[in-house]
């Protein structure tokens, strides 16, 4: 499985990493998440828990974050959970049109003769795209708000 969710925002590459690297703040912020909990923390990589709905629908996972900020991108991998073995990246580029940012999934589950099936035709399109592009337009909403504000 395979998805990827971009979005333009007309925020700095910092403002809106900040945003997205800040995962602990996710359910302040993003209405979708239920809870996340930084498990360990060594200050560059932090396994995580979290939960988020799909509409009504409720999902959790647990996964290894990985800040580079000096590149910038997230990466995420995931440990446990129906998803294990998942990675993600959020990829950061700077453009004419603003900064674009995209969340990339990459997924191939070890079940053996459905694997690729449920991974391709429900979790991608139906959870993974569906969360990650929520995830993204209330980045965007709230990079965008705070571009707005005069320092």
């Amino acid at each position: 499985m395979h998805t990827a969710n971009e979005i333009v925002i007309q925020a700095d590459a910092t403002t809106v990493y900040e945003l997205a690297a800040a995962v602990e703040r996710w359910p302040e912020i993003l209405p979708h998440y239920r809870w996340v909990r930084v498990l360990r923390d060594d200050g560059h990589e932090r396994l995580v828990e979290m939960a988020a709905r799909r509409d009504a629908i409720p999902v959790s996972w647990r996964a290894v974050q990985v800040r580079e900020p000096a590149i910038p991108r997230i990466r995420f991998r995931h440990v446990g959970g129906v998803t294990k073995g998942m990675e993600v990246a959020w990829l950061f580029e700077p453009g004419p049109d603003g900064l674009t940012v995209r969340i990339v999934h990459d997924f191939d589950p070890p079940w053996p003769v459905v694997g690729a099936l449920v991974a391709d035709r429900i979790i991608g399109p139906l959870f993974v795209a569906n969360i990650a592009g929520k995830t993204l337009r209330r980045i965007k909403e709230l990079a965008e708000m705070k571009a707005e504000v005069p320092g």
